[in-house]
């Protein structure tokens, strides 16, 4: 491994808490509400809803705030499932998440870009729209740790301002219907209805990314103070932007409207603007895909680099650059992200990933029982506030969502169990390399005569 010339750069609390914004708010908050109105018909149950979710995204920040400070390093549930239970289920959630954790979102998120961008630049092409954006995003991020904390922290506030001044122009609609979020009887009662545990499906995949500053806890200046309230006001601020987002959808476009649409934010940003409202909501929510993009190329490459520091077979992925920056673990991903956008034949993939991907979560959070238990002598500067209600709320509402997945569509489900097997043989695969190795090391020399 390159050993830094100089001492690597660290990056704060500010940019910590706006990678997780990044990773967080992507186009799931614009597309999701349509399915949504179609289990649930009042605003206040909507709203609550995404309420909900937040939640369940901050249970689960609270309790990767407490592993990540008592075992601060890079590469997120990698490493942290590695210390907790066992280095071969390190590996195979390491393995999902560089793949479908990283690879497969930035892919689909660059394609969103290039899509949305060429809805108003039409003589341009979507597909090399995307590979320039994950390329840009790459070279920027390999360079300097110093310049990609100004391009993110730049594209994230943009991302917030912008949000911001959408639902401050919803204030000057003229909406064609009226809209009360006051809680009445059809709202209590569907809060315990079986469509708002749907809804609710959709709801944690537009909240997924709270966890996205555990990832580079090895980068982040002092790191047991600062990563836990990066996750926390990271997902807070979210939270409240998603809230504010979903109100503005109901403000503007009747539920009868939006019901199974898919371009909810094209609705309401028509109402809105005008009859330019359509291009104006595609440069609007392709400026938003920007700091998502940069934020997952930023991330990933921490999961890999921590991987080839602890296996032989992967040592080429932990190499540095004289400024500390993982650059082949970053080439790496960016040759992934470039063959998925290239081959378009993904989607199916992404949908098997959400099973895997809430399976490692899941286990993490229930890590938290398994280190106090194992360690107990740990250092903790951070406990999980509200242990151990928070973590088991977390858990047992995405036990839930599995069960609903896995009745809804089995095969998806058993795909996704499929992936988990196949990393696992690698795992299997890596250890033989490494023995097979060990032992040509160690063969006898003929002595001499």
């Amino acid at each position: 491994m390159t050993t830094p010339d100089r001492t690597p750069v660290k990056v704060g609390l500010v940019t910590a808490a706006s990678l997780v914004v990044a990773n967080m708010i992507g186009t799931g908050i614009f597309t999701s509400v349509g399915f949504q109105v179609q289990y649930l018909n009042s605003p206040f149950a909507l709203l609550v809803l995404w309420v909900v979710g937040g939640g369940m995204a901050l249970c689960g920040a609270l309790v990767y705030g407490e592993l990540g400070a008592a075992l601060p390093r890079s590469g997120g549930e990698y490493h942290l499932i590695s210390e907790i239970y066992h280095p071969s289920l390190g590996f195979i959630v390491g393995w999902i998440t560089v793949t479908l954790g990283f690879a497969g979102p930035i892919a689909l998120a660059a394609i969103a870009f290039g899509d949305y961008t060429t809805a108003v630049f039409s003589e341009l092409s979507s597909t090399h729209l995307a590979a320039s954006i994950v390329v840009l995003c790459s070279a920027i991020h390999g360079m300097s740790i110093t310049w990609g904390s100004w391009f993110q922290n730049l594209f994230t506030g943009l991302k917030v301002l912008l949000i911001l001044v959408f639902v401050a122009m919803a204030v000057r609609a003229d909406p064609s219907h009226t809209v009360s979020v006051l809680p009445d009887a059809t709202g209590l009662t569907e809060l315990v209805s079986p469509g708002f545990a749907v809804s609710l499906v959709f709801v944690t995949y537009a909240y997924a990314g709270w966890n996205g500053a555990v990832y580079i806890v090895g980068e982040i200046r002092d790191p047991q103070r600062n990563m836990p309230r990066a996750l926390v006001l990271g997902t807070a601020l979210v939270t409240v932007l998603y809230v504010m987002l979903t109100f503005v959808f109901l403000y503007t476009v009747p539920a009868s409207e939006m019901a199974g649409e898919v371009e909810v934010g094209y609705l309401s940003g028509r109402v809105i603007f005008g009859d330019i409202g359509g291009q104006v909501m595609s440069i609007f929510i392709a400026l938003l895909l920007v700091s998502t993009v940069s934020a997952m190329v930023y991330l990933g490459p921490r999961v890999t680099q921590a991987m080839g520091e602890d296996s032989r077979a992967l040592r080429w992925l932990a190499t540095t650059n004289d400024r500390g920056i993982p650059a082949n673990s970053i080439l790496f991903q960016a040759a992934l992200a470039l063959a998925f956008i290239y081959t378009s034949t993904f989607e199916q993939v992404l949908i098997y990933a959400g099973f895997t991907l809430t399976l490692s979560m899941m286990l993490t959070v229930a890590g938290v029982f398994v280190l106090r238990w194992r360690m107990p002598e740990v250092s903790r500067p951070y406990t999980t506030w509200g242990y151990p209600v928070t973590p088991l709320v977390f858990l047992a509402l995405n036990a839930w969502i599995l069960v609903y997945v896995f009745i809804d569509k089995p095969a998806e489900s058993l795909v996704g169990l499929g992936i988990v097997g196949a990393g696992a043989l690698l795992y299997v695969i890596s250890r033989w390399f490494i023995f097979e190795e060990a032992v040509s090391d160690e063969a006898p020399v003929e002595p001499s005569s």
